[in-house]
């Protein structure tokens, strides 16, 4: 057998970052269905078969399909995970929660698919990008107070990679002693007092899919009293692309958080 034909030929992606991978892998090919919250790159959703949610998925549509293996993501998919096992479906579920694990990640899926060359390049680029920007901010004596929120309802602060992309940017992210957890459950704010009392100098928002409402955030109690929310420094990041623990997060959002941050440095 050459080693070619040991690499899995029919892929399906329960998550968007698998996908994202797998394009600028040029392995899209192997692809035979992806979850609707996959927009990237754009051409995805028309190329493939839509089979899941982030929770829910068809296993009978994916069972049609006949992958030789499943990509998902955290605890929050075993259940699909399980029941495709049970049929005899390989699944590989990724659980990373770290800019590293992303790496890692992106390196795993490129040696499956025999592309280890292609996924270090990203990795490369990723890193180079990284060292610029805290080379930059080692010149910097102040840091801006950020809190970043994944969910109002209840409030739900940042989860690690987000953490590490603010820290990276140069800010003193909120609640940084949390985002290491796994669940979502366990990066509750319990008490919305908090905020007001770490008072953030920005507030960046991505409320997993939902459309942020500003009037929202201003009618709690006592939040019009953040410097954030004074001096309009409060801004929605598409989930899309900081909130999926792939090459989105440390591409396009780690350049978003670093120009705002800027942007905030600029103006003293």
């Amino acid at each position: 057998m050459r080693i070619e034909e040991s690499f899995p030929k029919r892929i399906i992606c329960l998550t968007e970052e698998f996908v994202e991978t797998l394009y600028l892998l040029n392995e899209q090919k192997r692809i035979i269905g992806i979850s609707n919250y996959a927009v990237r790159p754009k051409q995805a959703r028309k190329e493939n078969i839509v089979v899941c949610s982030f929770i829910k998925a068809n296993t009978e549509k994916i069972l049609k399909l006949n992958p030789d293996l499943v990509l998902g993501f955290s605890d929050i998919q075993a259940d699909i995970a399980q029941k495709l096992i049970k049929q005899g479906v390989s699944v590989w579920i990724n659980n990373y929660r770290s800019i590293n694990g992303i790496k890692i990640m992106i390196n795993q899926l490129g040696l499956i698919v025999g592309k280890s060359k292609e996924s270090q390049k990203i990795i490369n680029d990723i890193e180079k990008d990284i060292k610029i920007i805290l080379d930059k901010n080692t010149k910097r004596s102040k840091k801006p107070r950020v809190y970043f929120e994944e969910w109002f309802d209840p409030l739900i602060s940042s989860i690690k990679w987000v953490s590490e992309i603010i820290e990276i940017c140069g800010g003193t992210n909120y609640c940084s002693s949390k985002d290491a957890e796994s669940l979502a459950e366990d990066r509750i704010i319990k008490d919305p007092q908090e905020i007001v009392d770490f008072n953030p100098d920005i507030i960046l928002v991505s409320w997993c899919g939902k459309k942020f409402k500003k009037e929202k955030m201003i009618k709690r109690d006592r939040w019009n009293s953040i410097n954030a929310i004074k001096n309009n420094n409060v801004y929605e990041i598409d989930s899309s692309i900081i909130l999926q623990p792939g090459p989105a997060a440390l591409t396009d959002g780690l350049m978003i958080i670093n120009k705002i941050i800027d942007d905030w440095y600029n103006s003293k």
